[in-house]
């Protein structure tokens, strides 16, 4: 990667692709379409590591539709990622402060006072 971006500037390249998308999408997608698409994203990803850590059967390796690899398990990560941030601007949640809070909360719950 030729630059390392910020979290806002990733959210606002997303935004940009989401509104790419939303001119050229037969429906417009409403939240529950989106909890939906990323319902699916994450079934893609468990398939993905239950291939790439063995867990499904041996012939499975052979048949396309089963090829898994870092590069799809990243792609399928990715795609949660684009989810959740449509999530987080239909309710127009600040992601970057959704996760400071919730990890501050998870060291306080550990007795752990955070220093961010």
């Amino acid at each position: 990667m030729d630059k390392n971006y910020t979290f806002q500037e990733l959210l606002a390249i997303t935004q940009r692709v989401i509104k790419e998308f939303d001119k050229v999408e037969r429906r417009p997608w409403n939240i529950e379409v989106t909890m939906i698409e990323l319902m699916k994203q994450v079934g893609d990803l468990s398939k993905h590591v239950l291939m790439f850590e063995k867990y499904y059967l041996h012939n499975r390796e052979h048949m396309p539709e089963y090829k898994a690899s870092k590069e799809d398990i990243a792609d399928e990560l990715a795609d949660i990622l684009y989810c959740v941030i449509r999530v987080a601007e239909h309710y127009q949640i600040d992601l970057e402060d959704a996760q400071l809070k919730a990890r501050r909360a998870e060291l306080r719950s550990l007795g752990i006072e955070p220093d961010f």
